[in-house]
């Protein structure tokens, strides 16, 4: 049966996606599987291509060198860009290697533009780790990766989640934030897949 099928999924990125300093169960990926599956989706554990500051070239040559970027799947997640922003890395470089990540992701999902899925980037200002740097200049560079990545997911026709308004109550709701006062705790995470599981439900019950 049709319902049997065991969908693969990739999640590609940096410590957003491993769910740097929260339980593995808590991270994203794994949170929005599990949420599938409560609704009919039978989703394998996630394979997961990310590090702790890697940047959009770190990821593609991650890629690369990983037995993943061998096989085809089912769900492909790219989160990506705040190690660019955080290293100040030239702007223009973010927008030529998220491209071709993009592309990659693509491929790597059997060439279907509607198995892929953007993330859009965390705003670390409003972490208390943030709030020690530039938190101005760290937000208007946000929103500046931002509005590239939703840009190039749009010509490309790739689904979009916006999870950036969700990451700027980290101040205001501190259990929001991982004991690293850094990144998001798995209480945010399943925020944001309380955004997305049900579109890509849908996709995967068409």
């Amino acid at each position: 049966m049709e319902d049997q099928k065991e969908f693969k999924y990739l999640a590609l990125g940096d410590s957003y996606t491993i769910g740097e300093s929260v339980d593995p169960a808590k991270t994203f990926p794994e949170l929005l599987a599990n949420e599938l599956r409560s609704q009919g989706v039978n989703v394998k554990r996630p394979q997961i291509v990310a590090t702790t500051g890697w940047t959009t070239m770190d990821l593609y040559e991650g890629i690369l060198a990983a037995p993943a970027g061998e096989f085809e799947y089912d769900m492909v997640s790219l989160l990506i860009g705040v190690n660019d922003q955080y290293q100040g890395k030239p702007f223009d470089t973010y927008e030529e290697n998220f491209g071709k990540l993009l592309e990659t992701a693509i491929r790597l999902a059997g060439g279907e533009k509607d198995r892929v899925f953007i993330v859009s980037i965390p705003d670390y200002a409003y972490t208390p780790f943030g709030q020690k740097k530039d938190v101005s200049r760290i937000t208007r560079e946000i929103n500046a990766y931002n509005e590239t990545n939703r840009r190039i997911a749009g010509e490309n026709q790739v689904l979009y989640f916006d999870i950036t308004e969700i990451s700027r109550k980290g101040l205001s709701d501190p259990s929001l934030v991982a004991t690293d006062e850094l990144h998001p705790s798995g209480k945010m995470y399943q925020e944001w897949v309380d955004l997305m599981a049900e579109t890509i439900c849908d996709r995967f019950k068409r």
